[in-house]
C-alpha cells in the first residue's frame, strides 16, 4: 500500500488483473476504479464544475431568503459564505478517496456499511437526487417557457392539459431528453460540458449585472436597507437554522463527491479545485443576486429576485434569447452533475448486472417525472422544505459514519479487491456492518426526530415528533454528522481495521 500523501499524485491504488470476482454480483463496469491512466480530471474541471453547479436559479434566490427572514443583505451573504465553508471540509475528506482509489460513492459506502448495506446509504440519496432532478428540470422547462413566451407574444390562448399550457409541458418534455441525451453519453461527455458551461454562465450572469445596472443608473435601496435582527437575541435563532439550511444546500454532493472525484489526476486537483469553486462561486453568486435584485428595485420600486422574471421584463429579442440559452446552460449544469450522476452511479450498485450507469440515468429520468415535479413545487412547505429537508437530515449521519470510517477506523486504507467480494472484511454479518446501520439510525433520530411545524403549516406535530429532541431539529445537518460520527468511532475502534 503506498504511503499517504496529500497532493501526491502517486498516492493512486488500482487492481490488478483478476482481482475482481467474475460473477458480476458486485460489479460491473461503471462500478470498478477508474484506471490510474483514466484519471485525467484537473484543478480547472474540478472548479468548473463547481461554477458549473453553483450558477442556478435556486442558488440565485438563496439569498432572497435569507433577506425575507429579516436579514440584511450583508448578513445573508455572510451566512452563505460561512455555510459553504462548512460543508467544503466533508467534501474534501469524502472526496478524498475518488483520487486515490477510483472508486464512486456507493463502493465507498461498501467499508462502512457492507457490501450489501451500502445499498442503504446510496438509495436514500438516490431518493433525494431523483425528487430534484424532476423539481430542477420543472424550473428549467418553466423559465424556458416564460421566456419563449415573451419572445413569442406569450401563451395566454394555449390549451391547459392538467391545469398547465401545453407549451410548458412541451418545454418540460424537451428540456428533460436533452438532459439524458447529455449524461447518456457519459461522464467524459459531462467534462466537456461543464468545461464550457461554467465560462459561459458566469458572462450570462454577469450581463445581467451590467444590464440593470445601466438601467438602474446605480442601485437601490436594498444595500442601505438595515437587518430586521440586528446582531443581537433576535439575530442567533434565525441565524443557526438558517446556516443548516445554506449547509444542506450542497450536503447531498458532499456524500457522493467521489462519483467526481475518481477522475481526478492527483489529489490536489480535487482539493485545489472544490477549494477554489465551491465556497468562493457561491459566495460571488449570492452578492451577484443581492446587486441585480438592488438594481430592480430602483428600476421597477420593488425587487424583484426570480432573474427568469426579472430577464422577462426586457423587450429585447436579442437579451431573452441570450437569457434563455443561460438558463438552459445553467439548470442543465447543475441538474445532471448534482442529480443525476448519483442515482446512476447509486442504482448501478443495487443490481450490478442488470443497470449500468446510462441505464441508471433512464431509470433517474423517468422517477424524476413518476414524482411529479409540478406538484412538489406547488406545495413547497409539505414536500420540499419537509420531506426533502427531513431525507437531507438523514444523508448527514451517512457524511458521518463515511469520515469515521474512512479517516478514524482505516487511516484512508482500503482493500480494493475486498470491496467487490463475499467473505471479506467488509462483508460483516450477510453483507451488512451492524455498527454503521446503529449509528445511522440513532444519528437520524437526533437529527430529525425533533422535526416539527409552524401550527397549520406542515404534517408535524408542533411540539416535535419527539417532543425533547425538538431543540436538535434546527441544527439537524450538524446533529447528524457528529452523532453518528461519534458512535461510529466508538463502535468500531476495537475492530483491527482493514489494510
Amino acid at each position: 500500500m503506498p504511503d499517504h500523501t496529500i497532493g501526491d499524485t502517486r498516492d493512486r491504488v488500482e487492481l490488478a488483473p483478476g482481482e475482481v470476482p467474475s460473477d458480476g454480483r458486485f460489479a460491473n463496469p461503471d462500478l470498478l476504479p477508474v484506471p490510474v491512466e483514466a484519471r485525467r480530471w484537473t484543478t480547472y474541471n474540478f472548479t468548473a464544475l463547481w461554477v458549473g453547479m453553483a450558477h442556478n436559479i435556486p442558488s440565485w434566490l438563496l439569498a432572497s431568503g435569507l433577506v425575507a427572514l429579516g436579514m440584511d443583505w450583508k448578513q445573508a451573504v455572510f451566512t452563505i459564505a460561512l455555510a459553504n465553508l462548512i460543508v467544503l471540509v466533508p467534501m474534501l475528506l469524502i472526496g478524498h478517496a475518488g483520487p486515490k482509489y477510483g472508486i464512486p460513492f456507493p463502493v465507498l459506502a461498501r467499508a462502512p456499511f457492507g457490501v450489501r448495506g451500502a445499498n442503504l446509504a446510496a438509495l436514500i440519496r438516490a431518493a433525494v437526487a431523483c425528487c430534484w432532478f424532476g423539481i430542477q428540470t420543472w424550473i428549467g422547462g418553466s423559465g424556458i417557457f416564460v421566456l419563449l413566451g415573451k419572445i413569442f407574444g406569450g401563451w395566454e390562448d394555449a390549451a391547459k392539459i392538467a391545469g398547465q399550457p401545453w407549451p410548458l409541458w412541451l418545454c418540460f418534455i424537451l428540456f428533460w431528453a436533452l438532459e439524458l441525451a447529455i449524461i447518456y453519453r457519459g461522464m467524459e461527455a459531462l467534462r466537456r460540458f461543464e468545461n464550457w458551461a461554467a465560462p459561459f454562465v458566469i458572462v450570462g450572469a454577469l450581463a445581467l449585472l451590467v444590464w440593470i445596472g445601466v438601467k438602474a443608473g446605480g442601485f437601490g435601496e436594498l444595500l442601505d436597507q438595515p437587518s430586521k435582527l440586528g446582531w443581537g437575541e433576535d439575530f442567533w435563532p434565525v441565524f443557526f437554522p438558517s446556516l443548516m439550511g445554506m449547509i444542506a444546500f450542497w450536503s447531498t454532493l458532499s456524500l457522493n463527491i467521489p462519483d467526481f472525484t475518481r477522475f481526478g489526476a492527483g489529489q490536489r486537483s480535487q482539493i485545489l479545485g472544490q477549494t477554489l469553486g465551491l465556497p468562493t462561486t457561491m459566495t460571488l453568486f449570492a452578492l451577484l443576486s443581492v446587486f441585480v435584485t438592488s438594481g430592480s428595485e430602483a428600476v421597477y420600486g420593488a425587487p424583484i429576485w426570480d432573474p427568469v422574471e426579472l430577464v422577462s421584463k426586457t423587450d429585447s429579442v436579442f437579451g431573452l434569447l441570450y437569457a434563455l440559452v443561460t438558463v438552459l446552460v445553467a439548470t442543465i449544469s447543475v441538474n445532471i452533475a448534482a442529480n443525476v450522476v448519483s442515482p446512476a452511479y447509486d442504482l448501478a450498485n443495487l443490481a450490478p448486472r442488470r443497470i449500468d450507469f446510462r441505464r441508471g440515468a433512464l431509470i433517474t429520468g423517468v422517477v424524476g417525472v413518476l414524482i411529479m415535479p409540478w406538484k412538489l413545487t406547488s406545495t413547497p412547505q409539505l414536500y420540499i422544505y419537509t420531506w426533502l429537508g427531513l431525507v437531507g437530515g438523514l444523508l448527514g449521519t451517512v457524511a458521518g459514519v463515511l469520515i469515521a470510517d474512512y479517516w478514524v477506523v482505516r487511516r484512508t486504507r482500503l482493500s480494493l479487491p475486498d470491496l467487490y467480494r463475499e467473505g471479506g472484511p467488509y462483508w460483516y454479518t450477510g453483507g451488512w456492518n451492524i455498527s454503521a446501520v446503529a449509528a445511522f439510525v440513532v444519528g437520524g433520530v437526533l437529527a430529525v426526530g425533533g422535526s416539527h411545524s409552524a401550527p397549520g403549516q406542515g404534517p408535524f406535530p408542533e411540539e416535535g415528533l419527539i417532543p425533547f429532541l425538538k431543540p436538535l431539529a434546527d441544527y439537524g445537518w450538524a446533529v447528524g454528522v457528529a452523532s453518528a460520527f461519534l458512535l461510529y468511532t466508538a463502535l468500531m475502534i476495537r475492530r483491527h481495521p482493514a489494510r
